[in-house]
């Protein structure tokens, strides 16, 4: 299990919902990416309004036309592990905002035994995972 406290990186990717990379959304190339790079972990939130570099705003809204929804792809590190890992979103980011910002973890723990997603429970016996 990776043990992650004290001085860390966050990186977060700003995108938008349609990006796409060789016909997937491009957030989940970054997660899987990140995943296969070891990093400790990832997660993507959805926005229900923003705009960016193109000046236009996308909003859930029900009246609006704008179904590309902002999306932000965050991954904590090591600064040594996420700065390796920046060539990569180097080579998938072409349209959206990289940034980097100094945190500090304070507490990073996974489920013990193994997880069946379909079930939402871990391998432990009478336990059930949140």
């Amino acid at each position: 299990m990776t043990r992650l406290t004290g001085s860390a990186l966050r990186v977060t990717v700003y995108i938008g919902e349609n990006d796409t990379w060789h016909h997937k959304p491009l957030y989940t190339e970054i997660v899987h990416r990140a995943h296969a790079a070891g990093l400790a972990g990832a997660s993507v939130f959805r926005g229900i309004e923003g705009f960016g570099a193109s000046s236009l705003i996308h909003t859930s809204r029900l009246l609006s036309l704008s179904e590309d929804l902002p999306v932000a792809v965050v991954i904590v590190d090591t600064e040594t592990r996420v700065r390796e890992f920046l060539p990569q979103l180097d080579e998938l980011i072409t349209e959206g905002l990289v940034t980097l910002d100094h945190c500090e973890v304070i507490r990073y723990v996974g489920r013990e035994g193994t997880q069946d997603a379909s079930r939402g429970r871990t391998g432990r016996k009478g336990k059930k995972s949140l």
